[in-house]
């Protein structure tokens, strides 16, 4: 039977406190893990060996196996145990592009068949969690736990960052990526200059990349909030609470102003989503929570990173918001669809990214490689205005579809997970004007916590989407 719909703060008393607290189970109960649990943890572990002396030459393999786990999951799941899965309202606008980059193999001015087919298979890669994680998460106690998680597991990176600036000949990897070292501008690019005048690397947290901590910041300093606000135990509370400083701090110590600006806007569409709920004390414990972090973060990251760190900060206010996106990412969206007039379905696929750095063919001289930085970029790159459109498509589906579970769910916890989900998501989302997300982890993490969301909805058969 469907149960009227109840809201998430102002009807748990304290005689509920309990029940809320066991239902935000513990992630550490590792006798209660499936492949969910172990995704997410591989997403921070896998990346996190490149830390250790002497793995740079196991780089690519490394990172092929964060990307090739999800496609082993779905084989698994298909070949193995012969699962029915259920499909996404996202599925067939991933599968058009997919469908379309595999025609792409044929474009004149696809690099190589190696590397245009490489290229296909990341893309695949990063989607694949939406088509399986339905099948293994089906009720909100399980999403809950996972967003648990995934707050932990973030929350690990950020705080190994702040570390980094704290005590960098302790925790600063002593290799990083090659790709930066071996760089004409090598670390000067990604350092500044400290309190004691001291040069602070961009801290990559449990990566090799210097500023690679504040994407796992972003989401450790939203869930952080989150759970710090909410009705669980104190303890679990000020965990939570930890975290999100640390996420915060992490951002600032490693001056990614994109990432601070999404995590403001992450956290005020959920504070947006809260109110429309009508979670009143919650959206006020949230508000409360989140000034703390940010102005604390701030505070906390000045005595670490001195002056430079402000300065930082204060160019987002001082400078045209549009003026300044131009300067710093706005002329490659302009580039793009200027570049674009003259191969509207495509400019061939491994001409960009990393599949162009790993496994670009030098010899053919007729599809030279190709910059860019920011999504849009390239999927105009690799299948013009029709994979723009389709993944585009694909994305808009999906924020309807968690927009209408927000809106209609009629199970409190189902509501309150799926208004997380969505303001997570969203940034992934806005970062496609500034990053490449969807051919990266973060993408990855969306689609798998967007196929999670829809596991929880099919298994509750509640709503009619």
């Amino acid at each position: 039977m469907v149960q009227p719909a109840v809201h998430a703060d102002d009807e748990i008393g304290p005689d509920h406190q309990e029940e809320a607290a066991s239902y935000i189970a513990p992630p550490w109960r590792i006798s209660e893990w499936g492949l969910a649990e172990w995704f997410i943890v591989s997403q921070t572990l896998l990346p996190a060996m490149l830390i250790l002396p002497g793995t740079q030459g196991l780089r690519l393999a490394v990172r092929m196996a964060s990307f090739l786990l999800p496609i082993g999951i779905l084989a698994y799941m298909v070949l193995m145990r012969n699962i029915q899965l259920p499909r996404h309202p996202a599925v067939p606008w991933l599968l058009a592009t997919v469908a379309y980059l595999c025609l792409m193999i044929a474009h004149p001015t696809t690099n190589s068949p190696v590397s245009g087919a490489a290229q296909i298979v990341l893309y695949f890669c990063v989607m694949s969690p939406l088509f399986w994680a339905p099948s293994l998460v089906r009720t909100p106690e399980h999403l809950r736990r996972l967003l648990v998680l995934l707050l932990v597991t973030s929350g690990i990176n950020a705080t190994v960052g702040v570390l980094q600036v704290y005590d960098p000949d302790t925790w600063m990897p002593g290799e990083l990526s090659r790709i930066v070292t071996e760089s004409r501008y090598g670390l000067s690019a990604v350092s500044y200059i400290g309190a004691e005048g001291q040069r602070i690397i961009r801290p990559p947290g449990l990566f090799d990349t210097p500023g690679a901590v504040a994407g796992p910041g972003m989401f450790a300093g939203l869930l952080g909030a989150v759970f710090a606000a909410s009705p669980i135990s104190k303890l679990y509370r000020l965990i939570a609470a930890g975290f999100a400083m640390a996420g915060v701090m992490a951002i600032y110590l490693s001056q990614v102003r994109t990432s601070l600006v999404l995590l403001i806007g992450m956290c005020a569409l959920y504070l947006a989503l809260l109110v429309f709920q009508r979670r009143g004390s919650s959206a006020a414990a949230f508000s409360t929570m989140l000034a703390a972090v940010v102005v604390g973060g701030l505070a906390f990251a000045i005595t670490l990173g001195g002056p430079a760190i402000m300065s930082r900060v204060t160019t987002l206010l001082e400078a045209d918001p549009f003026e300044l996106y131009y300067a710093s990412r706005g002329g490659q969206v302009v580039y793009a669809f200027a570049d674009v007039v003259d191969a509207p379905f495509g400019s061939g696929l491994g001409r960009w990214g990393m599949t162009a750095r790993y496994f670009f063919d030098e010899s053919n001289l007729d599809a030279p490689s190709i910059w860019a930085e920011i999504q849009i970029s390239g999927w105009l790159i690799d299948g013009g205005f029709i994979v723009l459109a389709t993944y585009s498509l694909a994305l808009i589906v999906t924020a309807f579809y968690e927009w209408r579970v927000v809106r209609e769910a009629t199970d409190n916890w189902v509501q309150a997970s799926a208004a997380v989900v969505l303001a997570a998501n969203m940034g992934t989302l806005m970062l496609c004007f500034t990053f490449t997300p969807f051919l990266t982890a973060i993408g990855m993490q969306y689609w798998f916590l967007s196929g999670a969301l829809h596991g929880v909805v099919e298994g509750s058969r509640e709503l009619d989407i």
